[in-house]
């Protein structure tokens, strides 16, 4: 079994990096984590080539995570929430799923073969931070990457006063991603 992470957190040690590890040690299998905030993955800025043309013509380190999402099994996307979104820098590496869009739409071809199994994962400073928007986004996201089950969205609110770890449902949380994962 194989997992690709997208972890959305600019903190090493914030909460989201709490949920990531704590599911790679859960894990069976191997696994490939994409820190966002220190990947070297620009933007797509709709240049259009992947209209024509297979791929992306921008060759960067999202030419590695192109190639693990050919082979996953499933897809775990982990974020913090900034103004009841993903964050940004994760919004723009996700950006680059425009390949398989524009494969489908354009070119009347998928990409992606395999589907996959995926899950959301959030974490909310406030109580009244709503997961609805960003699960939605996520969502359309793993769409593209022919994630065909979804978990309903999980996370934790309230992280500014406890710590992800220090909640709950921690652990309960990383049983039912694992579980998704591995049944």
């Amino acid at each position: 079994m194989r997992t690709l992470i997208f972890n959305g957190s600019p903190r090493k040690r914030g909460g989201s990096s709490d949920v990531v590890d704590a599911v790679c040690q859960s894990l069976s299998g191997e696994y490939r984590i994409v820190n966002v905030y220190r990947s070297q993955i620009a933007p797509c800025v709709d240049c259009r080539y992947c209209w024509t043309h297979e791929g992306c013509c921008v060759k960067d380190e999202m030419q590695e995570v192109f190639s693990y999402l050919e082979e996953c099994d499933n897809v775990l996307i982990v974020s913090p929430l900034y103004f009841t979104e993903l964050t940004g820098p994760l919004l723009s590496v996700l950006s680059r799923l425009q390949i398989y869009f524009s494969a489908r739409v354009f070119q009347k071809k998928r990409l992606l073969s395999k589907t996959k199994k995926g899950a959301v994962v959030l974490v909310a400073g406030s109580e009244s931070d709503s997961f609805e928007y960003a699960y939605r986004t996520a969502k359309v996201c793993l769409g593209e990457m022919r994630v065909t089950e979804v978990l309903p969205p999980l996370g934790f609110h309230r992280t500014d006063s406890v710590p992800v770890k220090e909640q709950a449902e921690f652990w309960e949380v990383i049983s039912r991603v694992t579980a998704f994962f591995e049944e």
